[in-house]
């Protein structure tokens, strides 16, 4: 599955969205206070805050939290100062890990995250260690009893979707990072529904892990994932499909 992240499969297939965990408040908070800090309150001329903002809303956050999240990032509410970061390392088998983190406190972060990683068979790396294994892209995913393959094609392609493939139960488009609004717009006006959109890190190779590794490994992306201060997590494991199965029995 080289190109490919294992993990947002096993995310979708097992179920374990942050909204059936209780964080996906606390996580949006974060993305729209600091898109806003970063590029303006304004979501007309900022990109990431829109999205961020669309997400918020189909997680049905009450538009007050919203807009006092947008504040706080402009700085006309008071607020926790949030800093982006990012940790590179390795899991069990050597799979290489990217943690995307937002923290108030990065002593306090990486030690946790480096205490989890030390439980779990991994280790946190230098800064660029493991990020060139991974490319930047914008993947839509859109449910095939919802189109055709080739209605996709027609729809996406001159909107700037790079390609189109089968992942499952889905179609995944995918697209230059700066090209993701366009080819979500260009959905909606083919009526075309999308089960997420989101601008994510895809590996350019993968690490099959067996055994003992494959089990280490998602523990481990669970307990990551866990985090308070865990946005996004990427890597680039692969494990047999009949090995998570036998994990889920």
């Amino acid at each position: 599955m080289s190109g490919h992240s294992k993990w947002s499969t096993i995310k979708r297939k097992k179920g374990k969205e942050d909204a059936k965990r209780g964080r996906i408040f606390t996580r949006l908070i974060k993305e729209i206070t600091v898109a806003a800090r970063t590029g303006g309150g304004d979501e007309t001329s900022n990109a990431a805050l829109r999205s961020a903002i669309q997400a918020a809303k189909a997680a049905n956050m009450p538009a007050v939290n919203i807009e006092k999240a947008i504040k706080r990032g402009t700085g006309e509410l008071p607020g926790v100062q949030y800093e982006e970061i990012v940790y590179e390392g390795y899991g069990p088998g050597g799979a290489a890990l990217y943690i995307e983190a937002v923290t108030d406190n990065k002593n306090r972060t990486v030690a946790e995250l480096r205490h989890i990683l030390s439980k779990y068979g991994g280790s946190l790396g230098e800064n660029g260690s493991v990020a060139w294994m991974f490319t930047k892209k914008g993947v839509i995913l859109v449910h095939k009893d919802k189109t055709t393959e080739d209605d996709l094609m027609v729809a996406t392609l001159d909107a700037g979707a790079d390609d189109i493939e089968e992942d499952g139960d889905f179609f995944q488009i995918t697209t230059q990072p700066g090209n993701l609004e366009s080819v979500k717009t260009a959905l909606q006006d083919n009526d075309i529904p999308f089960e997420s959109a989101e601008v994510t890190m895809e590996p350019s190779n993968t690490v099959k892990l067996e055994g003992k590794n494959a089990e280490h490994i998602l523990k481990l992306m669970d307990a990551l994932e866990e985090h308070d201060d865990v946005q996004n997590l990427y890597s680039n494991f692969d494990i047999d499909e009949s090995i998570l199965e036998q994990m889920s029995e």
